[in-house]
């Protein structure tokens, strides 16, 4: 099973309730990203102490005996080591209320069902949903992890992006053009877990 899905899930029960976002996970996983952008070479090293949960073509995710099949397995944790260690230091995102927001309504209607991907049948595209909550500049990106309940698992995880070829969550996460994020986290039917992260240059409510 690949860590990132990109597909669209036409499965979604609007009439069910929504789900609750993990407010303090969504904190959580926006101070790990901004410790990764200021201390790269400090993230290095967290991933090499996580390329010991591999065992063959799966890992151990942390304080548990759930086992994750990766798609590219250590390659990818080696070569995301191999970036991070080149990566200068880049400042800290600032968080978004309206970006939250945005990330929200993915979290939440995603939390209903079993489905995965960046389009919602509710809330639409990712454009669609920033732009509901404000008004933002020159570029804007969304990443979104799946599975781990622990920020940091989450955080490696999009570093590591397992099977995706262009390293999409890396690259935003370490773009020089975001200056600000929100993120929203909370409970999926077939993961268990989920965040959605949406970054902008600037974003005004």
């Amino acid at each position: 099973m690949r860590l990132f899905c990109s597909i669209i899930c036409l499965l979604l029960t609007l009439s069910a309730p929504a789900a609750a976002t993990d407010r303090s996970l969504a904190v959580q996983v926006l101070e790990e990203i901004n410790l990764a952008r200021i201390a790269p070479h400090t993230y290095a090293g967290f991933l090499r102490e996580f390329r010991n949960r591999f065992k063959g073509e799966y890992y151990l995710l942390s304080g548990s005996d759930t086992r994750i099949q990766a798609y590219e397995g250590v390659r990818a944790v080696d070569e995301a080591i191999r970036y991070l260690v080149r990566q200068p230091p880049l400042p800290p995102l600032t968080w978004s209320d309206g970006l939250v927001a945005a990330a929200a309504e993915l979290a939440e209607e995603q939390g209903r069902s079993d489905a995965t991907g960046h389009a919602g049948l509710g809330s639409y595209g990712m454009r669609q949903r920033i732009d509901r909550h404000g008004i933002w500049d020159r570029q804007i990106a969304e990443n979104i992890g799946y599975g781990p309940t622990a920020a940091r698992d989450m955080v490696m995880q999009l570093i590591i992006d397992d099977g995706v070829p262009d390293r999409g969550h890396r690259t935003n996460t370490f773009s020089t053009v975001f200056r600000t994020a929100g993120v929203a986290c909370g409970p999926h039917q077939i993961f268990g877990s989920m965040c959605v992260i949406d970054f902008a240059d600037a974003f005004r409510e």
